[in-house]
């Protein structure tokens, strides 16, 4: 039942309402609305329950099991949440004084260091992008500056492997660039020679993520930076498996000059619905110049007077600005991207430390593996199975749909009435009927032995009962929907009857 179907003339959350606010006199007449505003008559408790139980009609990671792959649903720990809201946070203004904000810029000082420090970033990072694909257009805009800089204005394609996500020929296409396509292997790894076939004067650089979309760590990637390099092009990492190596190998290491972090993933803040997000970019030597402001610096004071009546701090923070970074690529967001999950992701960086990014890496891909072999000894088909998978991994139903029909979509529709949240379906999409797992390290074996049980459950429905796994999900509060109509013919306006 929608709330304005609970409304009652006169009904309201409190026993007096507010004397009515007039209108001003200088509004001109047009612009006065001549109706009411049309919002549902309710009381305090009516509203409470209703959003209460709406609540509880979805999937979380607070209440269910999440293995949405190339995602990271993890939990996030009360104590980010909790530490984010204290109340100088909360009351900060963000156009408030660089003097009245120095905790803040402290900790988003220390935040960039963090980043930098376990990504290799040896340039600096940037937090102002607020979700990852703004993280990665950044990326792709910098290394399109970086080289209109030096006058090489020739260069405009952008490489990308056929496993990518979707956002990374969006984000090339949308800095004017060139998609150059090219192919993976058998094995999982990026062609190399297909590679080699493509890199020339006009190349910009690659956008890659490793361990890639389909699972699994790019052997090639030292003798890939070099060819890369040595053809005049710069390299872009995706991080939206960052999970998967944090703590254990750094992307700048590898070669890379501009990542993206989903903070929102990794870092453990809430994510999902369309955000909020935060896709922080971090960038070699060479690209420093052209990160997006604003950034945080820490400058040193100078020794308080013997007769001061209070210490001086060591250092301060400010914020640079076009003025500091000629050749920034200029705003992404109002002031500084999404303060909250900075700042939780901050708080969750401390709570780890740098031996728990290092376990959080090790738990991870321990789970990832773990439930690869369990599904494979129950009957899944794994698709890359001669590969260790790294924090996930793709298993494929295209035999049990050309036995019985079952589709992957059924398995992720069925997984819904046993309380399991579906993994990603058909990404990448070079593997038919694909299931992308992905079950993070914050899940226990317990949890886990349990998806592997109701998974092998359903291969069993799949042949004995197809038809009624077609019709699933069953038991949830919304039927299956025809996804491909509720795409083409949305309806999102409420109309009073």
């Amino acid at each position: 039942m929608l709330i304005f179907q609970q409304s009652q003339p006169g009904r309201a959350a409190a026993a007096q309402l507010p004397m009515p606010i007039e209108a001003p006199d200088d509004l001109p007449a047009a612009l006065l609305r001549s109706t009411p505003i049309g919002l549902p008559e309710v009381s305090e408790l009516q509203v409470a329950r209703h959003y209460t139980n709406l609540s509880r009609k979805n999937f979380s990671i607070d209440t269910n099991f999440y293995p949405l792959g190339s995602c990271t649903m993890k939990y996030n720990p009360r104590a980010c949440h909790s530490l984010a809201m204290l109340p100088g946070f909360l009351n900060r203004h963000p156009s408030a004084p660089e003097a009245l904000s120095q905790g803040f810029l402290s900790c988003m000082w220390e935040l960039q260091e963090m980043l930098a420090e376990v990504t290799g970033m040896k340039g600096g990072v940037s937090l102002t992008p607020m979700a990852g694909a703004q993280g990665e257009f950044a990326g792709v805009a910098m290394i399109m500056a970086y080289h209109r800089q030096r006058g090489d204005h020739q260069r405009n394609e952008i490489i990308v492997p056929d496993a990518a996500h979707g956002t990374n020929p969006a984000t090339a296409t949308m800095c004017g660039c060139v998609v150059r396509e090219i192919p993976t292997l058998d094995n999982g790894d990026v062609d190399v020679e297909a590679l080699r076939g493509v890199l020339g004067p006009k190349t910009a650089g690659i956008m890659l993520t490793n361990p890639s979309t389909i699972g699994v760590f790019e052997r090639g990637i030292c003798e890939i930076a070099a060819m890369v390099h040595a053809a005049g092009g710069l390299l872009y990492y995706d991080g939206a498996n960052l999970n998967a190596i944090l703590g254990r190998v750094r992307p700048g290491d590898m070669g890379f000059d501009a990542i993206h972090m989903n903070l929102h993933k990794t870092f453990s803040t809430p994510h999902g619905g369309g955000g909020p997000g935060a896709g922080a970019v971090g960038v070699s030597e060479r690209l420093a110049p052209f990160l997006p402001i604003p950034i945080v610096e820490r400058v040193a004071v100078e020794a308080a007077a013997a007769a001061a009546a209070a210490p001086t701090p060591a250092h301060r923070f400010r914020l640079l600005e076009a003025r500091d970074r000629p050749l920034s690529i200029g705003r992404l967001s109002t002031f500084a991207g999404n303060a909250g999950v900075l700042l939780r992701a901050y708080v969750y960086a401390r709570l780890l430390g740098r031996a728990g990014m290092r376990r959080v890496a090790e738990f991870a891909t321990l789970n990832a593996n773990y439930l690869a072999r369990r599904l494979a000894e129950v009957g899944f088909t794994l698709a890359y199975p001669e590969r260790r998978a790294s924090h996930e991994f793709i298993v494929t139903v295209q035999p049990q749909k050309k036995a019985s029909g079952v589709t992957a979509l059924d398995f992720s529709k069925a997984l819904l009435d046993h309380g399991i949240h579906a993994p990603t379906n058909y990404f990448p999409l070079l593997v038919p009927e694909c299931l992308l797992i992905e079950p993070t390290e914050t899940e226990s074996k317990e949890t886990l032995d349990r998806f592997v049980e109701v998974m092998r459950q359903l291969l069993e429905d799949a042949l004995r009962d197809p038809e009624r796994m077609k019709g699933a999900p069953y038991s949830t509060p919304v039927r299956r929907l025809d996804d491909v109509k509720a795409a083409r013919d949305l309806d999102l306006a409420y109309r009073a009857s």
